[in-house]
Formats: C-alpha cells, sequence, structure tokens
C-alpha cells in the first residue's frame, strides 16, 4: 500500500505511518507577531537589513514553543524588552500564492498569529534596546502610513490586527490579511486613512469675551453610554457631529450644535452640556465641545459641505478616540466628557464592537 499525496484523499483505514505522512505533507509554518502602539496610537515598525519594508516585531514559532511565547521571545530578542502576552488580536492564513516566494523555498503555506502588545508609556519605549545583529531602528508610525512602509500582505494584516484592538471584537480570522467577516470599520476603511490631526489644548471653561467660534462638535450619548461618530463613506475619515456656526444660530454655540447636527447625521440632541474649548495658537477661533443626549437618527443627509452622507456609528468614547489623532490633550477632553456624560444620568459604556446606525432608529 502506498501513502497518499495532499492532493489525494487517505485510505479508509490509514496506519499511523500513513497518517503521518498525510499531515507531514499538509504541514504549514507558524509565524507571530505583536502590535504596540504609543499613547497616540502609532504603531511600532521595525527596519531590518535583510527586508526593504518595515515589519511588526516577531518572527518564526520554533519547534515545541507555542505561538504567544514565541511572541514574547521576539520583543524580548529584538526590543530587549520582557513582556506578557495575554491577548490575541488576529489569526491569518498566508497562502504560498500571496507570498510568492521563491519555488526553492517550497513556502507551504502560513499560520500567522499577532497578539497585543499594549500600548506603551514614554517609559517603556526608552527602555527599548535594539538587537544591534537584526534591528536597524524602530519607529512609530500613522496606521495610514503602513501600507507605504509594509509589504501588501504584514499592512493588510497589521491595520486588521488594530481593527481588532479599537473595535473589541475578539480574534479577528483573516485569508492573505483580508478579515473573513469584514466590520464596519474594515468596510468604510478607517484606520487606512489619515487621522484628523489637531493637537489644540483643551480649556474646560467658558470662551473668552472676543474669540470667535470656529465650529461646535458634540459628543452624542446614546442610551447605552456610546456615543455617534460620522464616517466619510469615500475617505473613512472621522468626525464628531457638529459644525461651523451659521447666521441663523444668532451667535448660540448650542443652536449651531443641534442645528448641524441634524443637517449632517439626521440626530436630534437632548440637553446639551457645556464641556469647554480648543485653542489653535495659528487661528485665533475656539471649537467649542458639548455633550448631549442622543434620542433620535433619522435617514442620513447628505452633508452639503461633502455631498455625501456620512456612515453613522456607535463607539464608546475611548474607541472613539482612537479615531482621531488629538494628542496629548485628548485625556483632558475625554475627562470632561465622562463627566459630563454623569451628570446626564448615562452609564459608562460596556465594551463591545463599534456598530453602524441603522436609517431610523430612536431611544
Amino acid at each position: 500500500m502506498t501513502t497518499s499525496t495532499a492532493d489525494e484523499p487517505p485510505p479508509a483505514t490509514p496506519t499511523d505511518e500513513q497518517y503521518g505522512a498525510l499531515r507531514a505533507s499538509a504541514a504549514v509554518w507558524a509565524g507571530t507577531s505583536v502590535l504596540i502602539t504609543d499613547q497616540r496610537g502609532q504603531v511600532l515598525v521595525q527596519k531590518v537589513g535583510y527586508r526593504p519594508h518595515r515589519l511588526l516585531p516577531g518572527g518564526a514559532v520554533d519547534k515545541g514553543e507555542t505561538a504567544a511565547r514565541a511572541a514574547a521571545r521576539e520583543v524580548e530578542e529584538e526590543l530587549g524588552v520582557t513582556l506578557t502576552v495575554r491577548r490575541g488580536l488576529a489569526v491569518d492564513w498566508v497562502s504560498a500564492a500571496a507570498v510568492r516566494a521563491p519555488a526553492e523555498m517550497r513556502f507551504p503555506g502560513e499560520i500567522l498569529h499577532v497578539f497585543d502588545g499594549g500600548v506603551w508609556s514614554d517609559q517603556q519605549i526608552a527602555a527599548i534596546r535594539l538587537a544591534a545583529d537584526e534591528i536597524q531602528a524602530v519607529e512609530f508610525v500613522e496606521p495610514a502610513d503602513l501600507p507605504a512602509l509594509m509589504s501588501p500582505g504584514d499592512a493588510r494584516r497589521a491595520l486588521s490586527a488594530l481593527r481588532a484592538r479599537v473595535d473589541d471584537a475578539g480574534v479577528v480570522l483573516l485569508e492573505d490579511g483580508v478579515p473573513i467577516a469584514p466590520s464596519v470599520l474594515d468596510r468604510v476603511g478607517v484606520l487606512r486613512t489619515p487621522r484628523a490631526r489637531h493637537h489644540h489644548p483643551f480649556h474646560p471653561r467658558a470662551v473668552p469675551a472676543g474669540l470667535p467660534l470656529r465650529h461646535a462638535w458634540c459628543w452624542a450619548f446614546a442610551p447605552d453610554g456610546r456615543v455617534l461618530v460620522l464616517l466619510d463613506p469615500v475617505t473613512g475619515a472621522a468626525r464628531l457631529p457638529g459644525g461651523a456656526p451659521e447666521p441663523e444660530d444668532g451667535g448660540d454655540p448650542a443652536a449651531t450644535l443641534v442645528r448641524a447636527a441634524g443637517e449632517r447625521a439626521g440626530a436630534e440632541l437632548a440637553d446639551p452640556v457645556y464641556l469647554g474649548y480648543l485653542s489653535d495658537p495659528d487661528e485665533p477661533r475656539a471649537r467649542v465641545r458639548y455633550a448631549a443626549g442622543l434620542t433620535r437618527v433619522g435617514v442620513p443627509p447628505i452633508d452639503p459641505a461633502t455631498g455625501r452622507a456620512y456612515v453613522r456609528v456607535l463607539a464608546t468614547p475611548e474607541q472613539a478616540l482612537c479615531l482621531f489623532d488629538w494628542g496629548p490633550a485628548a485625556t483632558d477632553q475625554l475627562t470632561a466628557v465622562h463627566l459630563a456624560r454623569a451628570r446626564l444620568g448615562i452609564p459608562r459604556a460596556l465594551r463591545r464592537s463599534v456598530t453602524e446606525l441603522p436609517a431610523h432608529h430612536a431611544w
């Protein structure tokens, strides 16, 4: 009796030797990588001498080693940092066709695990000690820059893993870096789009007299503690509901907020609570922030500024912040947001996936 090849069905009752040979003929490689971000949400990538593209920390899983232990070992070897790996983000089936490896490598395919290395503080980043014989440099880069810096498959995998962390949806299953069950964030391409960068100080007080209003934006809370976020259907850019003042608002920023939220999001707000304002040294105008209850959304209207209807999603305030680059002041604003949420009698949101709002919904 001969042993079946990988393209042939196994015998009805194979011997242990035949079964072992069949399994060996279908074996794949196993790899691991670790997603690490800084407190701004930028991703750590490595420059190595043997590849033209940037890489996440990681490497091959050794014989007899688990993927999680391999991830921790690779971080220690490459970055000189001891890390405890507790959370998986993605498992990717990497096909031989996607890798395009030379025939002599006989690449059989790979199962690649991506683990969450956490959000590193400045102190943790300063403790990095590179493996001099392998890692030339590390840098933290914007998620939207990953496709230009990494190979296509590595970039897709890293962005999918980052989306899984933001979305808090558990481990995402990938095929060649592409989710087999895409979320709304995948569909709109949020993390492939440069995030709005507004590193402006937040002032939890009234706008000074004489400082004109630039716009009014709102943290609009659903009863479950999540907030409304608007995603551009073409670019994936995120924004909060609100807009710039118009003459009919009579100089009242709360009136601006209510009108603009209706025009751009089809959202009805209740009980706006003033949070404070952002100041921009290059533009002497105030960007005010409110919190309010979200009572109803109607059909998504066409935004007069873009000519497009926004994709509307509900996210925790912490998830929403991941979609922006607001710098250190984002923490101060988030503190004010939760104080206002408590004033409105709205509970803190439980951890769950970002979800898209239907055309009509009322609370």
